[in-house]
């Protein structure tokens, strides 16, 4: 089984944490649509042995799209691909794009899936990040959301400076308070071009601490847990039965094609992407060509790939498959590695399978890169 990803690279209005590729001005909204459809068109023969499982609109803000142009997109999909019969169809929405009559739009749709980037439930975090929707909207479009679509991921942000642990328990529980069946949550990051680092350098905002992010995951973890929740990637929780079947795909290393400006593809063998960059993709696009570049992946490559998924699943890293699919050198050196982890409580070894303790999850991708092959052969 395999997925699509389908990057729309565009949004009302810039956050100030975030540096994924899009643009905020709509000029070639229209241009854009048809592109994504003709490039899904071009890259059909890459799946010919493949059959769709997942279909997943991300961006960027997918639900500026209008819910035609989503529907339009699908159709392609369906039109040049083989695609089980129920397939995983998200897309990712901002509240302030998610009336009541939108939401009842979408679920006329074949989408079964909405992930929803609320990240606080807090009006000055919100202003702070530069989110386009308030906190009203975000309380609003839930409560309208739960009952036209069963299945729902909401983002939450955590570490987010001067938030307390009472204040992000509190985020916690408005949004358990919906029944929402996933969450995924990451840690404010500080990413050097985005306009969150100008605004710390210039000491308008305070920079966030890793103390403050460890202790926020943890009440993260305890809470979600005591509520029924499986923590099943790092930044994932889901009900049973809920878990985000396009994104453990990528992390248990099946195909995916991605679609669109910046977007990556991967066949088992080499990873591509796409350029990020709207007017050199369009022109490529227009030219019958495909913006990308490909990269063949290393034995090192494809070993440190499953080192950085596999401990932040909880299906781990298999000792098993270390020395089947890549010899004794590697399973050596993974175990001389490990030694320490082990020693710290960090890190164990159950049925073979290695996994971060509790104590280690927080710092499972410090962990990994130490883990990492570096001698190239």
């Amino acid at each position: 089984m395999s997925g699509i990803y389908i990057h729309i690279p565009f949004c009302k209005q810039a956050c100030h944490y975030c540096d994924f590729h899009f643009s905020t001005s709509m000029k070639k909204k229209d241009e854009m649509v048809l592109a994504l459809a003709k490039e899904i068109q071009l890259r059909k023969n890459e799946f010919a042995q493949e059959t769709v499982e997942t279909i997943y609109f991300g961006g960027g803000t997918p639900s500026v799209l209008q819910t035609a142009d989503l529907r339009f997109l699908i159709d392609e999909v369906f039109k040049n691909y083989k695609v089980i019969e129920n397939p995983e169809i998200t897309i990712e929405a901002n509240p302030d794009d998610l009336s009541k009559e939108r939401i009842i739009e979408l679920s006329k749709t074949p989408i079964n899936r909405l992930s929803i980037g609320i990240q606080s439930f807090f009006e000055d975090d919100l202003k702070m990040m530069n989110r386009a929707h308030n906190s009203a909207e975000a309380k609003k479009c839930l409560e309208v959301a739960t009952k036209y679509f069963d299945n729902i991921s909401l983002d939450l942000i955590y570490g987010i400076p001067g938030m307390s642990d009472e204040r992000w328990k509190k985020n916690i529980e408005t949004a358990l308070s919906f029944g929402i069946p996933h969450i995924s949550s990451y840690a404010l990051t500080v990413e050097p071009k985005t306009a969150l680092n100008k605004l710390i350098q210039a000491g308008k905002i305070a920079e966030p601490k890793d103390e403050v992010a460890s202790a926020h995951f943890m009440i993260l973890v305890e809470t979600l847990e005591a509520n029924g929740f499986i923590h099943y990637e790092l930044s994932n929780f889901g009900k049973p039965d809920y878990f985000s079947k396009n994104n453990s795909a990528y992390w248990l290393g099946k195909k995916y094609i991605g679609i669109g400006p910046s977007a990556h593809s991967y066949d088992g063998v080499s990873r591509s992407w796409n350029v990020a960059n709207n007017t050199l993709y369009l022109k490529s696009i227009q030219e019958n060509k495909l913006p990308n570049e490909t990269e063949i992946l290393s034995v090192v490559d494809r070993y440190n790939e499953y080192i950085m998924t596999g401990l932040r699943t909880i299906w781990g890293v298999s000792l098993d498959r270390i020395q089947a699919e890549f010899g004794q050198n590697y399973s050596d050196y993974l175990l001389k590695q490990t030694q320490k982890y082990l020693n710290d409580d960090l890190l164990f070894v159950e049925s073979n399978i290695l996994k971060p303790t509790k104590k280690g999850k927080f710092l499972t991708d410090g962990i990994a890169s130490d883990l990492f092959y570096l001698n190239l052969e």
